[in-house]
């Protein structure tokens, strides 16, 4: 065989080698790129469960079951089948929730049992709106959201969830029962407490206790305390906007729960 059928020849078993190479890469494609995809979602799954807890769960609680008389619960059945109808949003359920979250809620689209925040009921949370969060992490959020819908109750009822029964140790330490308070009622939504909470809306109250002190002359940190939850109107912390904080907090607390939640924040020094 000549040198020049030789290269010939090469040529063809290279060319075709080639061929085989890429028909098997390109059967074995579609699943490759249907394995990326899985593992991208659980990405998105892990990272939103994360900013869910640092920036929604003071309000919409840990698990998505909201909290009695400020904000819904979404990890219920009328969140994923009626929702959309009930507010007359034409797209899908991702996109409904990527533009809530990002551009927030001037009022609430259901007053008598979700009061929100104040005005807006719920803030904007995008960067393109003064928020913290940018596009891809609201994304993420959603996703995070979205995969409750599997596993989501029938049923939600939110005037009748269960407050999780007290410890002996904090039965008998107000101090304790009024961190469960403030936990259970959203408080860490808005607010940061270092080591509890991470919330930017409001105040920072990690030594409200000593910082109370200072507020208003004459009064006492217990009664700035008091009166900043029952009017929040009342003294308003240069920085921060009036009427976001709910004014019906009278109406979810019951009298010896104020009384735990003050010695709590008072205990904050």
């Amino acid at each position: 065989m000549s040198r020049f059928n030789l290269e010939i020849l090469l040529g063809i078993i290279l060319v075709s080698l080639t061929t085989v190479i890429l028909v098997v890469y390109g059967f074995n494609e579609e699943e490759r790129m249907a394995e990326a995809g899985e593992t991208q979602h659980a990405r998105a799954i892990e990272v939103g469960a994360s900013l869910f807890e640092n920036n929604c769960s003071g309000c919409h609680g840990s698990k998505g079951e909201g909290i009695i008389g400020l904000c819904p619960p979404l990890n219920d059945a009328e969140f994923f089948t009626t929702r959309l109808k009930e507010v007359g949003w034409s797209g899908s359920l991702e996109d409904y929730i990527v533009s809530t979250v990002a551009s927030g809620r001037t009022t609430s689209s259901r007053p008598d049992q979700f009061a929100g925040q104040g005005s807006p009921a719920m803030p904007a949370w995008s960067d393109q709106y003064g928020g913290p969060l940018r596009p891809d992490q609201i994304n993420d959020i959603s996703t995070f959201i979205l995969n409750w819908e599997a596993t989501a109750l029938e049923e939600v009822v939110i005037d009748t969830l269960a407050t999780p029964t007290p410890s002996p140790e904090e039965s008998n330490d107000p101090v304790a029962r009024g961190q469960r308070v403030y936990l259970d009622k959203g408080c860490g939504g808005c607010h940061t407490i270092e080591g509890l909470s991470a919330g930017t809306v409001g105040p920072n109250q990690t030594k409200i206790g000593t910082v109370a002190e200072t507020r208003k002359p004459g009064m006492s940190a217990e009664e700035y305390i008091l009166e900043s939850i029952l009017d929040p109107s009342a003294h308003m912390v240069e920085g921060y906007p009036d009427d976001v904080m709910p004014k019906n907090y009278e109406e979810l607390i019951e009298s010896d729960q104020f009384s735990d939640l003050v010695a709590f924040l008072l205990s904050l020094r």
